[in-house]
C-alpha cells in the first residue's frame, strides 16, 4: 500500500486534491500509482496496457470524485474501490465494442449475401427478414416502438423515454430483454 509522505496529512493532501490542487494530485499519482497499476492487473489479469487505461480512469475518478479522508486505510480503500470500479467499466466497454464488431461483421455476410446474383443467397436473407418480421409482430408495441426508435431511428434512450413517457433505465432494460428474447427465439428456431 502506498503512503503519502510523512510531511503531508492524508487528509491535507485528499483536502488539497478535492479542492482542485494540481500539484497534490501530481503527488498522489506518484504516491499510487504502482498500488492502482497493481489492483488493475489483479483484477483483470489483462495486459498492461489495459491496465494503464484503468490507471488514467482512476486518476480521472480522484479527480472528480475523491473526497477529504483522514488515513492511509480509508484512502487505500477508496483508491482500490475505484480502480476495480475503472477495471469494470473498461471491460463492460471492451465487451460492448466486441459485440459491436460481430454485429458489423454478420451485418456485413448478410448484405454481401444479398449483393450477390446468387438466388439461395437472396432466398436466405428474405427468409432471415420475414422471420424477424414475424417475431416483432409478436412483441408489445411499446417494445416494438422502442426497438424502431433506437435502432432504425437512433434515438438515445433519453429521447425514446420521454417519448413514451418511460424512465431511460426502463427504456434501456425493456430493449435489453426484447432483443434476448429475440435472441433466443433464434435459437430455438436453428434448433428446429
Amino acid at each position: 500500500m502506498a503512503e503519502v509522505a510523512a510531511s503531508e496529512s492524508v487528509r491535507e493532501l485528499t483536502s488539497a486534491i478535492a479542492a482542485g490542487d494540481a500539484p497534490a494530485l501530481a503527488r498522489l499519482y506518484r504516491a499510487w500509482f504502482d498500488f492502482a497499476l497493481q489492483e488493475a492487473h489483479r483484477c483483470t489479469a489483462r495486459d498492461e496496457h489495459f491496465c494503464l487505461d484503468a490507471v488514467q480512469e482512476t486518476m480521472l475518478r480522484v479527480i472528480r470524485r475523491l473526497p477529504p479522508l483522514d488515513t492511509d486505510a480509508a484512502l487505500a480503500a477508496w483508491m482500490r474501490t475505484a480502480v476495480r470500479s475503472a477495471c469494470v467499466d473498461l471491460l463492460r466497454r471492451d465487451l460492448r465494442r466486441s459485440r459491436r464488431e460481430r454485429r458489423r461483421a454478420s451485418d456485413a455476410t448478410v448484405t454481401a449475401a444479398a449483393a450477390t446474383d446468387d438466388p439461395a443467397a437472396h432466398h436466405e436473407v428474405a427468409e432471415r427478414l420475414a422471420w424477424l418480421r414475424r417475431e416483432l409482430a409478436t412483441i408489445d408495441a411499446t417494445s416494438a416502438r422502442a426497438l424502431d426508435l433506437r435502432f432504425r431511428l437512433g434515438w438515445t434512450l433519453a429521447r425514446i423515454g420521454e417519448t413514451l413517457h418511460l424512465r431511460t433505465g426502463a427504456v434501456d432494460g425493456r430493449i435489453h430483454r426484447t432483443i434476448e428474447q429475440l435472441r433466443a427465439s433464434a435459437q430455438e428456431d436453428s434448433h428446429d
